[in-house]
């Protein structure tokens, strides 16, 4: 048998208005309770300023230093495009001094981790936030018993509202998009419960990313690569007049 080892892992997640940082140590691979450190700090669009005296302030808590980490996770996107290049940027930094690989986690991800930390009975999340431009990130996962991890069912996509398909089973619907765009989204309807809490956090983030770290899904620094899923960051004059119109309608109903 291996031994169990101890692991010490970093997260971080730039990807909306907030830099989110959290520093787990799992005291062996069989340990069900790490501990954490976290700073979840509302920075708008200067997370950059804030991400490495968070990453300082954690390790002090800990009695630890950055050598001691065994890898960096970060929240690969989609999200904030800007926000999604710093936590990349930051992290391959750290990593490539470290010498240490990193472990990307899908921000959607890190929405279906944080209802089942809060809720270990839930088996499957629809993950949706709000994309801006009046549509929505979403993606599908239900929660393997056998693997102990999740199971993606439907990759992170981009779609308008009523495009995301709802489960077949009964689900929870985490992130912020039923609340931004009500009943038009029409997946929210079949929903057995909503999560508004759910949203991109270090602490599920690290969670999530010490089981992948386990199975070996890592990678180098240098791989390491935003999951943007939207291609284009504005719309045409004919896109947002057609985005003010179906908002107004959705609003007359």
């Amino acid at each position: 048998m291996a031994p169990m080892t101890r692991t010490v892992l970093l997260a971080l997640d730039t990807s909306t208005e907030y830099c989110s940082v959290a520093l787990l140590l799992s005291a062996s691979d069989a340990d069900p309770s790490p501990q954490l450190w976290a700073r979840h700090d509302q920075t708008g669009a200067v997370s950059s300023t804030r991400v490495l005296p968070a990453v300082r302030e954690l390790l002090d808590e800990a009695g630890l230093t950055l050598t001691d980490c065994d890898a960096i996770a970060f929240g690969a996107g989609p999200g904030s495009f800007t926000g999604l290049r710093t936590a990349t940027g930051v992290t391959q930094g750290l990593a490539f001094g470290l010498g240490v690989p990193v472990v990307p986690v899908s921000t959607l991800l890190a929405c279906a981790e944080s209802v089942r930390l809060r809720d270990a009975s839930v088996t499957r999340v629809l993950a949706a936030l709000d994309a801006r431009m009046d549509e929505a990130y979403w993606a599908d996962y239900a929660w393997d018993a056998g693997l102990g991890d999740w199971r993606m069912v439907v990759p992170p996509s981009l779609g308008a509202p009523d495009q995301l398909a709802a489960p077949d089973e009964p689900f929870v619907l985490a992130g912020n998009a039923v609340a931004a765009f009500g009943a038009r989204l029409t997946a929210a309807t079949h929903a057995r419960a909503v999560d508004y809490e759910a949203l991109p956090h270090a602490v599920p983030l690290a969670h999530a990313a010490l089981r992948a770290f386990r199975a070996g899904r890592t990678m180098p620094a240098d791989q390491a690569a935003p999951e943007y899923v939207r291609d284009k960051v504005a719309q045409t004059t004919a896109e947002r007049l057609a985005a003010r119109a179906a908002q107004a309608g959705g609003a007359a109903r």
